[in-house]
């Protein structure tokens, strides 16, 4: 696979794009990024999907436990800790994205690096 990073275009719009949700991903991977490789493009394509990874995991697997939490003992107080879970991953999106907006190159809070490693080819 050729390495056609390009420095015409830094790769901004679809970074941005990237950040809406795996429409969006595929949007910016195929539409904008995979026969015009940016730095920027990469850096955040790789974070946004080790997050629509990670947020789609965590979501089915707080379902399924709070499910059954909830229904062998009948708190459902621990409804709100998911969405103190899921309000840490809200901030961490909007973080992501207004650093794709700035066009910087910023890790994403606890899985930025990690994404840059696990995805190389992208």
């Amino acid at each position: 696979m050729e390495n056609n990073i390009t420095t015409t275009d830094n790769g901004k719009t679809a970074a941005i794009i990237s950040y809406f949700g795996i429409i969006g991903w595929l949007i910016a991977y195929f539409a904008l990024h995979k026969d015009k490789r940016t730095e920027l493009g990469s850096y955040q394509l790789r974070q946004t999907l080790l997050y629509a990874i990670i947020s789609t995991v965590l979501y089915i697997l707080l379902s399924i436990v709070l499910t059954i939490v909830i229904v062998a003992t009948g708190i459902t107080a621990l409804v709100y800790l998911a969405y103190v879970l899921y309000l840490i991953l809200f901030v961490i999106w909007i973080l992501g994205l207004l650093g794709a907006i700035n066009g910087e190159k910023k890790p994403m809070m606890f899985i930025g690096e990690k994404a840059q490693t696990m995805f190389p080819s992208i």
